[in-house]
């Protein structure tokens, strides 16, 4: 293969490079991509699936304790870690093969190896059995990110755990620090919980998810206090003490340092991007902290290449990315109306217990930006479809421009909210005023009713509160 020539060669197989080959390939251009991992990349392997995999088996255990309140029986309820854990990697592998599948399907060219770029349109692949050099007009860069590591909080896989640990564990914690209150953070702390680990979560910001709405972060933050977690805000873990069956983790909370000990810590501090190895300056690429820089189409400015996902920076999402690939690919293939992702139409869902789920700007952030806000709220226990299923804590919010009455923000919390923030994920892209939603006629007994009530709310239409 040495010396292939084609149209687009694609670096990573995340749910941005894979997506952005198969689109190219549609376009009638010639492929390749490049992964020296797993196809699928973190998302499939290590990421959102897994998760979500091993969160349901703590959701149905989490019911099956709560059998009596639905006129059950359910005894000797327990679980078998080892069991979760291999039932989430089954998962896994199930799709990783399906995307090896859609790469043949369409004509994919893969080449399994490490990629760097040794000039403009090469990309020079280290594989088992060597180099291969490969030409391209075009190169789309979606290598992705990691974990990002703090000084002394590094993971070793056996007391201190990064997420591929966490998916994968040595052992059930019995006392568990999680640092970091983001998405990842919070869902293994939700995981763990529920499977009855103490579970203490330290946060550097002032609160929980820090990236949501203030009012979700409280209740939410009320709810894993319910559940027996412990949240730390505003703290900072300084250092770790490490022995074979323990760590002491020196917090610092309103100015003071207190040692706790712990037999787990599971550290989900932010990401970094993988631009290391590929040869990004040389070629004029401007990195900024580990971030590939871009304009809203995703170029970098260096002819013929760009930069989609995580390695793009923030938000990182798959969903994002793979969008990105999409507008890419139809951008290389010279299609004319071609939309850039706009960050903020982007939905947000963190798969904890409650469910979390959130587009558009929060209340602080609109009014930060000049717009005379109306805002609605509505709760859970208003609504007869949650209180059948058993889910009666809960909040959505929306959030309108006075003025025009365009769809701002709407944040969520409590059951399936991250299959509801779709319905004001579609009315955003559509530029649905809050008239058309208060005339949109909505099933009755949802849960998607509420997303109703609460635009009703913000104009003090309310019905069922």
């Amino acid at each position: 293969m040495a010396g292939k020539s084609f149209d687009v060669v694609v670096i990573g197989a995340g749910p941005g490079g894979y997506v952005a080959a198969i689109r190219a390939s549609q376009l009638s251009l010639k492929v390749a991509i490049v992964e020296r991992e797993h196809m699928g990349g973190i998302c499939l392997n290590w990421g959102c699936i897994p998760t979500k995999a091993m969160l349901r088996s703590s959701e149905v255990y989490h019911l099956m304790h709560r059998a009596k309140e639905f006129g059950l029986k359910a005894d000797g309820i327990g679980y078998d870690l080892d069991a979760v854990v291999k039932r989430s990697r089954g998962i896994a592998k199930q799709l990783n093969s399906g995307v090896g599948h859609l790469m043949k399907k369409n004509k994919v060219e893969v080449v399994m190896g490490e990629a760097s770029l040794p000039a403009k349109g090469k990309v020079s692949v280290k594989t088992v059995k060597g180099t291969e050099e490969l030409t391209a007009k075009s190169i789309i860069l979606a290598t992705g990110a990691r974990a990002r590591e703090l000084p002394g909080l590094e993971a070793d896989g056996e007391r201190v755990w990064a997420y591929k640990a966490a998916l994968t564990p040595p052992h059930m914690p019995k006392k568990l620090l999680v640092i970091g209150s983001g998405a990842i953070g919070i869902e293994f702390a939700s995981f763990y919980n529920t499977l009855g680990a103490d579970t203490t979560v330290v946060e550097v910001m002032d609160r929980v998810l820090p990236v949501e709405d203030a009012e979700i972060s409280a209740f939410a933050k009320k709810a894993f206090e319910k559940q027996g977690m412990k949240i730390l805000q505003k703290a900072m873990v300084k250092k770790l003490d490490r022995s074979k069956t323990k760590v002491t983790a020196h917090i610092e909370v309103g100015g003071k340092v207190e040692k706790h000990d712990f037999d787990t810590v599971i550290s989900a501090v932010g990401i970094v991007g993988n631009t290391e190895g590929l040869g990004l300056e040389a070629l004029g690429v401007k990195v900024d902290r580990t971030h590939v820089v871009t304009d809203e189409y995703c170029r970098t400015g260096v002819d013929g290449l760009y930069a989609i996902g995580d390695i793009a920076g923030a938000p990182w999402l798959a969903h994002k990315a793979s969008h990105e690939g999409v507008m890419v690919a139809e951008l290389i293939a010279g299609k004319n109306k071609v939309h850039p992702v706009k960050p903020e139409s982007i939905a947000g869902c963190t798969y904890c217990h409650p469910q979390v789920a959130s587009v558009g700007y929060t209340e602080a952030k609109a009014k930060e930006l000049g717009f005379k806000v109306k805002v609605g709220r509505f709760p859970f226990i208003g609504n007869g479809k949650a209180i059948a299923l058993g889910e009666p804590e809960g909040l959505i919010k929306t959030i309108f421009d006075e003025k025009t009455g365009e769809l701002l923000g709407a944040h969520m919390i409590g059951a399936e909210v991250t299959e509801l923030i779709q319905g004001y994920v579609v009315g955003r892209q559509l530029e649905t005023t809050e008239e058309d939603l208060m005339e949109t006629v909505f099933p009755h007994p949802t849960l998607s009713e509420m997303m109703h009530e609460s635009v009703l709310d913000a104009y003090d239409r309310v019905i069922h509160i």
